[in-house]
């Protein structure tokens, strides 16, 4: 048989595993003798702690080391599932619409750091004339004209 330990914020319940008779509770060292099966240690310090439960002949032990706090929230299996369950859910909802939106955009040219700006054409001036390097120009290739193609 085992103790059934019930802790609620700073408030630790033990019930003994005794059913019969008169119960004797010793916590670290104080006798306490009380009828009822459960035992109730109000604002608990997290201490560990010798407890014992006597009927008669029958006594037993346990050697309790509770942690508690005055803030702590009680969360069952359902709550905690569910929770992790929605996380999931948004998250992978959130990476399927990132997929589907930058999924159009792959075809389009994305604008980097080195291209023109979109929209109107900024115009430029024209650029500085070189003489050593003019370009051909229809109706002046007579300036050209000295200049016989290579064969290769």
């Amino acid at each position: 048989k085992e103790f059934l330990v019930e802790i609620s914020g700073t408030t630790v319940t033990i019930t003994c595993p005794l059913t019969e008779g008169s119960i004797t509770w010793k916590p670290t060292g104080v006798t306490a003798t009380n009828d009822e099966r459960k035992y109730i240690i109000e604002n608990h310090d997290s201490t560990p702690a010798n407890v014992s439960c006597s009927s008669g002949d029958k006594t037993y032990h346990m050697y309790l080391n509770a942690r508690v706090c005055t803030n702590c929230e009680e969360l069952d299996a359902l709550a905690v599932t569910g929770i992790i369950t929605a996380d999931l859910l948004i998250t992978f909802g959130v990476l399927i619409l990132v997929y589907y939106f930058s999924k159009d955009r792959k075809g389009r040219a994305s604008p980097s750091a080195g291209s023109r700006p979109r929209g109107q054409k900024v115009q430029r001036p024209p650029p500085v004339p070189n003489p050593d390097y003019e370009p051909i120009r229809k109706g002046q290739r007579e300036v050209y004209a000295g200049l016989e193609s290579r064969g290769f």
